[in-house]
């Protein structure tokens, strides 16, 4: 279950007050089950897919996308799988750690594991958030934000597009005060 910690040590488990401090910012968040089928679940459980399994996953998740087409005009979806097992994953995480902007939004459904991302509020205060399976994020394009995993080292998201031209980091030298989640 999503959880938003404050700088000030203030955590809030409420989907719906979650959304009420984020809206500021103009950040979505929903929850999305991941269904009951037993062959997506079972693949949902396994730490590495091979490209044919991330697939299979997209597909099992696919009345999602076509409802964010219709809706919001997203064009394509990938996964990414991350793990402690990935050779130098740490290094690979490292861009995101730093607050930082993003000339699109960023779209995540967590469908394993958790991540979470940090904002800083127009008024300057700082929160983090910790994203589990079955939560959708949608981070609007230039808003401040970072980025890490939590110490189970694993997630999987299926990250969904408009195009591929906003996924480069701005990153805003914003100093990242709050304390993580770990």
């Amino acid at each position: 279950m999503a959880r938003l910690k404050h700088e000030d040590g203030t955590v809030v488990n409420d989907l719906d007050a979650i959304q009420e401090a984020l809206a500021p910012l103009g950040v979505a968040i929903r929850h999305w089950p991941t269904g009951d089928d037993a062959a997506l679940t079972g693949l949902l459980d396994t730490a590495a897919l091979d490209d044919a399994q991330k697939e299979q996953v997209l597909v099992g998740l696919d009345h999602y996308f076509e409802q964010l087409k219709a809706e919001q005009g997203y064009v394509s979806r990938d996964l990414i799988v991350l793990h402690g097992d990935i050779p130098n994953l740490d290094q690979a995480l490292e861009k995101f750690k730093p607050a930082h902007t993003h000339d699109d939004d960023e779209v995540r459904y967590i469908v394993d594991g958790e991540g979470v991302f940090g904002f800083t509020f127009p008024d300057g205060s700082q929160a983090e958030l910790l994203m589990e399976r079955g939560e959708y994020i949608n981070v609007p394009k230039d808003t401040e934000h970072w980025f890490h995993l939590t110490r189970a080292m694993r997630i999987k998201a299926v990250r969904y597009f408009s195009g591929t031209d906003g996924w480069v980091p701005v990153y805003t030298g914003a100093d990242v005060r709050v304390e993580p989640l770990l």
